[in-house]
């Protein structure tokens, strides 16, 4: 006897089914919160979400802002896809210039803008009425940098650098995870292939004590260009 062909499900139903499901959600967080299944303090409820972006509508408060975040991220989209493609061409077009960097840019990625962002804000908060002082003493610019702006950033920096040295990390293994034949992304990656759990969690035990010892090290050195701060008791 034949078999009768399957159905096709038309988009209608499945827009039904997911406009279904996010109701049920919805409906079980309200619910959640009111009978205080879970606390509204830390997750919220649907209906008051929704009085707040009605309010914000209504007054107008959340259009400024939104039209600043989304020139910010075409602004960056656009600059990052040109940057993109250009070091792409390059890198295509130079075979020795990839296999030097081309692991090396994600690392470089995830890690400039943590500590872009640190320095920015660590020269920010310098005080001012040091800066000032140090000019009526005569600084000039190249001065201040070396006496007065890096040593009094270098505590915003060195936390910026225990922070991304684990991006670091990542972006490396996971560069040599994606495509590479040595390293310790492929070591875990091959020792993953050969369904070899002791190969995957020797790798990661590896890695954590490589990262212990570089956060410990960079531990001794913010100490040791920190020394002129006073020891909070």
């Amino acid at each position: 006897m034949a078999t009768s062909a399957a159905r096709p499900v038309s988009w209608a139903e499945i827009r039904l089914w997911r406009a279904g499901l996010l109701a049920a959600f919805l409906l079980l967080w309200e619910v959640a919160t009111r009978r205080a299944w879970v606390d509204p303090f830390f997750v919220s409820q649907p209906t008051v979400l929704a009085t707040q972006i009605a309010d914000w509508i209504r007054t107008g408060f959340i259009f400024r802002h939104l039209l600043v975040t989304m020139q910010e991220t075409i602004i960056g989209f656009l600059l990052g896809t040109v940057l993109g493609v250009a070091v792409g061409f390059c890198f295509a077009h130079w075979e020795k210039l990839a296999h030097i960097f081309s692991k090396v840019v994600m690392v470089i990625s995830l890690v400039f803008f943590v500590v872009f962002f640190s320095t920015y804000t660590g020269i920010r908060e310098v005080d001012r009425d040091l800066v000032n002082n140090a000019r009526l003493l005569g600084a000039g610019p190249r001065h201040l940098i070396r006496h007065v702006l890096l040593p009094s950033a270098l505590t915003w920096i060195f936390a910026s650098l225990r922070t991304s040295v684990g991006f670091a990390l990542i972006g490396a293994v996971v560069g040599e995870y994606l495509g590479s034949h040595e390293g310790m992304g492929y070591v875990i990656s091959y020792a993953e292939s050969m369904f070899n759990a002791t190969g995957v969690l020797a790798g990661l035990l590896v890695l954590m004590a490589a990262v212990i010892a570089i956060d410990l090290g960079l531990k001794r050195l913010d100490a040791r260009f920190s020394y002129w701060k006073p020891v909070a008791k």
